[in-house]
């Protein structure tokens, strides 16, 4: 349904239509005559004004205007309804608006038609035909928001102005710059521009440098413009460092004393061998009737972050820190992230905690949530509990194979009760002190992992069902973390996809797909095709988000589950020990749309810290291939298109694609009904999964895109 809105006058009055268009949309059930519409245009040349009422006939032979009498027209319904949606550009520069309203179908937008707007942006999209498909196809007339106004990319210097060539291949046209907006650019520097205009009609748009990255092929450039490519952080503004620095974080009596002290319970942390943030740690006590107190302890973040700071409000809008390949960017600074609430050996510290009394299978009899003060008595690296649990020596032993059995059990129950056990394999590189990568493996999870995860995820289930389960009292308003079920059409898909290796997943109920899900995990682990496999399935479930509308979360197979348990990294784990707390102290409620609203941008943060990491990763894959250019790797083939195949090498697990158009001792053409890339002389097929030869031909750091040859299949 279409706004009301004022009619603005364009910039540049060279392309009337579209402004003749506008002013008809923004008045609908007014009818105009070319002197009024030149009016509104501020047109007073005769000639032009010619030319405007030209062009009136032709949107009326357009079926865009309909002439009611002599010279006077009106829109047509056809053209006054737009359908408000979001922008996803293609590289061609076509796009397919995604329509807000859920019931609408993608519309498809050529290039021509996109009205120079911009992957992301929220526009307004009139239908111009709808094949026999039922497809529409259609052209953006007004664009309502933009997604982002500030663009990464390379300086290309001329005598009096620059261009400004966007790293993201999404963005369709070069960046303008005048000689007075080039601060300290130099050629061939990566930069953030800022667009500041685009003219109607104008090629380019026009904008503003505000900050130099660096040259091209510098670690610490390349890292910084990932950041600023998502419109993540790089460094914390000096006010909120210069806050962050007052904060008294002293332990005082008065803060012991209003806490449950469990200094004297055995105590520690398990964590990465680089970690510096600290936000679990686990304590371990036997009861007098045999049965075991196990405490999950996570820094109490929210009794330094007072709600409302200027802290608190950069926390929120960071999101959640950012984990790159070589670096952090911390959603806390410094100070509370590993200091203040990292909970650091042989130091008393502020805690939320989930208490349990369960016995050594690990069966729940009570529990307790609450702020406590604990005194953790060793950091464990992965590797160092690990070691304990595979030799049963060193300290702590004893109590480590204990939290571990009992982890096992709970892990069992879990996915007896439909959780999925996907196998999620890092990749991770090797790098020399500056930055580059000299190798790169894939981590797997072992049981060190897998214990913290089951008792962080028995904390975050527990407090979950604690205030959403409507049999014990009337549900609260809360942050969920929710994962709803799998579309069945990318199911039958990945069903279709898995048969050609010999398994099989049943898809005609939730539980039959959880318990085969499982044996197909099981099945592939450790075969050749386990990482594509394990990725594929990864893709085909739901993604996560947060949500005040508890749906479950069905990866993990819980009807109740939040994010309680890293409040150091993660914002929304902040609002939860907020929220348990005021229900504690016996507070009614909270507001819900707020808090939705609240949701909703964690959710996108998260998103984008998502995607940054992902870059990361690609960029040090391509950096790692540089020097490996007319080399021959076998890999497996993890995805096909209408261009080309992709190809994940064996080797390093580093993917690239091999074009169509090289592909030259036959005629390839992509399937789609088949999905897979076939050969029309000699009938050979390529699909997702098959093994294949070949050669590096390129590393390309600047589109983080590595290109291959095809040598064998």
């Amino acid at each position: 349904m279409a706004h009301k809105r004022k009619y603005q006058p364009p910039s540049n009055v060279k392309n009337y239509s579209k402004s003749i268009l506008e002013i008809f949309r923004s008045e609908p059930s007014k009818i105009f005559n070319y002197k009024q519409i030149s009016k509104k245009l501020d047109i007073n040349k005769p000639s032009v004004r010619k030319l405007v009422s030209k062009m009136m006939y032709e949107l009326a032979d357009a079926g865009k205007l309909e002439e009611i009498d002599l010279g006077r027209f009106i829109i047509t319904k056809r053209a006054r309804e737009v359908i408000i949606g979001i922008v996803d550009m293609t590289s061609t520069g076509a796009a397919y608006i995604v329509p807000n309203a859920e019931d609408i179908d993608d519309i498809y937008v050529s290039s021509n038609h996109t009205a120079n707007a911009m992957n992301g942006d929220e526009v307004e999209v009139a239908i111009l035909k709808v094949k026999k498909s039922g497809k529409a196809e259609g052209e953006i007339v007004h664009i309502l928001n933009r997604a982002k106004t500030e663009f990464v990319g390379t300086v290309q210097m001329n005598k009096n102005f620059a261009f400004v060539v966007p790293d993201d291949r999404k963005v369709p046209a070069d960046i303008f710059i005048d000689k007075d907006k080039l601060g300290d650019a130099k050629d061939g520097e990566k930069v953030v521009a800022k667009m500041t205009d685009w003219p109607q009609g104008a090629k380019n748009p026009f904008g503003v440098i505000i900050k130099v990255l660096g040259m091209p092929g510098n670690n610490d450039t390349e890292m910084h413009s990932i950041l600023a490519e998502y419109g993540l952080p790089i460094h914390f503004p000096k006010k909120i460092t210069e806050a962050a620095d007052k904060i008294d974080t002293k332990i005082t009596s008065k803060d012991i004393k209003e806490r449950r002290d469990l200094r004297k319970a055995i105590t520690f942390t398990i964590d990465p061998y680089d970690a510096k943030d600290f936000d679990d740690a686990l304590s371990y006590q036997v009861l007098d009737n045999g049965n075991l107190e196990i405490g999950i302890h996570i820094a109490d973040v929210s009794h330094y972050l007072q709600e409302g700071s200027a802290l608190d409000k950069e926390a929120y809008e960071r999101g959640t820190s950012v984990y790159l390949v070589d670096r952090v960017i911390p959603m806390l600074p410094e100070v509370l992230s590993n200091f203040a609430c990292s909970l650091r050996p042989n130091e008393d510290k502020l805690c939320f905690s989930a208490i349990f009394e369960m016995d050594k299978t690990g069966k729940v009899y009570t529990e307790w949530f609450g702020r406590t003060v604990i005194h953790s008595d060793r950091r464990f690296t992965y590797e160092e509990a690990q070691e304990r649990i595979e030799t049963g020596k060193g300290d702590f032993a004893e109590v480590i194979l204990e939290l571990d059995h009992i982890a096992k059990n709970l892990r069992a129950e879990r996915f007896k009760h439909g959780s999925i056990d996907f196998h999620q394999l890092e990749v991770k590189f090797e790098l020399d002190e500056k930055g580059a990568p000299i190798g790169v493996f894939l981590k797997e999870q072992k049981d060190a992992h897998k214990l913290i995860e089951d008792f962080m995820l028995l904390a975050n289930r527990r407090v979950a069902a604690y205030i959403g389960d409507s049999s014990k009292q009337k549900p609260r308003p809360f942050v969920y973390r929710i994962h709803e079920s799998p579309d069945p059409e990318k199911l039958e898909l990945f069903a279709g996809f898995i048969k050609k290796f010999g398994y099989g997943i049943d898809v005609t109920s939730p539980k039959g797909v959880s318990r085969t899900m499982n044996k197909l995990m099981a099945d592939v682990k450790g075969k050749g095709e386990e990482q594509l496999i394990s990725t594929l399935a990864i893709r085909t479930m739901s993604k996560a988000i947060y949500s005040t509308n508890n749906a479950g979360h069905y990866g993990l197979g819980f009807k109740y589950y939040s994010h309680f348990t890293s409040p150091i990294r993660r914002y929304p784990d902040v609002m939860v020990h907020r929220l348990l707390q005021k229900y504690l102290d016996g507070v009614k409620g909270a507001n819900i749309e707020a808090l939705e609203d609240q949701c909703k941008h964690t959710s996108a943060r998260e998103k984008l810290a998502t995607e940054a990491e992902r870059a990361s990763i690609k960029y040090k894959q391509v950096e790692f291939m540089k020097d490996k250019v007319g080399e021959i790797f076998t890999g497996v083939i993890s995805g096909v298109s209408d261009f080309g195949i992709f190809v994940e090498v064996n080797e390093t697990k580093c993917e690239g694609l091999v074009r169509l158009k090289s592909m030259t001792d036959d005629f390839f053409f992509f399937d789609e009904k088949d999905f897979a890339v076939k050969g029309r002389r000699n009938k050979a097929v390529l699909r997702m999964g098959d093994e294949v030869t070949i050669k590096v031909l390129r590393a390309d750091l600047s589109k983080k895109q590595l290109d291959f040859d095809l040598v064998d299949f």
